[in-house]
């Protein structure tokens, strides 16, 4: 591939998925289903805990604030994928690759920090029932949604200044479909050491802090849980439970395994699948998961939909 003067650089050439281009609209298909899905599922959950007074208790105000994080990072890659494989257009600018890294970056740290704070609710909840409403109050609510995105933002910054300020010169084609850090210091002339540390450094911390917290807090529930009498208190503790430790694995296991290693270990097919899954099919699912287990979302969406049908 020829050589790109970093000054001239105006834009990228995002490579995509695959090479083979009779896969794009079998995949086009699928991914708009998902995409569709995403939106349709996390928009109804935000909604439903706006307006529905059975979800007005802090879990389903972090939860709302979840599934609007996996709303903007979903739709800050898949409608660039869709366009890519439906019109095979691959360009995309410096800027707008500046753009996407950065709002990426912004929304998955933010979702990182909220299901890490998502978990100290769940400790409350359990080990502190009686004042539960007391601590989580609305100011600390705000606060501690405050503070996720305050660190996403943090975070991204740093991540999209070590990136960009790389110059770009061994070609402008990346290997991927978003603009994402490790493909993006491939294609540097210049010396990635200090960006790289800064990757790896910033994310094990991250993901330590947030893996230290969610561990603790589980550890006291397990021990709170077990200590419980009632067999239907224990059954319905560690269900409000079960849902956010499908979160927790889903997330921090593709995030960790993306991030927190050096990027001379990249592999590119292998590391696209990753990215799929925590960029599409994770903010798919999340919704999914927290509503198949939880009967007060499910009876809050009824009750939504029965005014609806009646209304009409």
């Amino acid at each position: 591939m020829g050589r790109v003067n970093f000054t001239s650089l105006t834009e990228f050439h995002l490579l995509g998925l695959i090479h083979d281009h009779k896969w794009n609209l079998p995949l086009f298909c699928i991914f708009l289903v998902m995409y569709i899905v995403t939106v349709l599922g996390n928009m109804c959950m935000i909604f439903l805990i706006c307006f529905s007074f059975k979800l007005q208790n802090p879990m389903y105000f972090f939860l709302g604030h979840l599934s609007f994080s996996d709303l903007c990072y979903s739709s800050v890659i898949t409608p660039k994928l869709l366009d890519h494989l439906f019109s095979n257009q691959t360009a995309i600018s410096y800027h707008g690759c500046a753009t996407q890294l950065f709002f990426f970056g912004l929304f998955v740290g933010a979702e990182c920090f909220l299901i890490t704070v998502m978990a100290y609710d769940r400790y409350v909840a359990v080990c502190n029932p009686l004042l539960y409403l007391i601590i989580m109050n609305r100011g600390l609510r705000r606060q501690l949604v405050g503070a996720a995105y305050t660190g996403g933002l943090l975070t991204s910054t740093i991540h999209t200044t070590c990136t960009f300020q790389l110059s770009f010169c061994i070609s402008n084609k990346v290997n991927h479909f978003f603009c994402d850090i490790p493909p993006l210091l491939q294609l540097s002339c210049t010396d990635t050491f200090i960006s790289e540390l800064f990757t790896f450094l910033l994310s094990s911390v991250l993901g330590s802090f947030s893996a230290m917290v969610i561990l603790v807090s589980y550890i006291k529930i397990i021990s709170a849980i077990l200590s419980m009498k009632s067999p239907e208190g224990r059954q319905k503790s560690f269900s409000t439970c079960f849902s956010h430790l499908t979160v927790v694995a889903l997330f921090f296991g593709t995030a960790i395994f993306m991030y927190a290693r050096p990027i001379s270990s990249y592999t590119v097919q292998k590391d696209k699948v990753i990215s799929l899954v925590y960029t599409i099919v994770i903010p798919m699912l999340n919704p999914i998961i927290y509503s198949l287990r939880n009967a007060q979302v499910k009876d809050a969406f009824m009750t939504a939909l029965y005014k609806t049908v009646t209304y009409k």
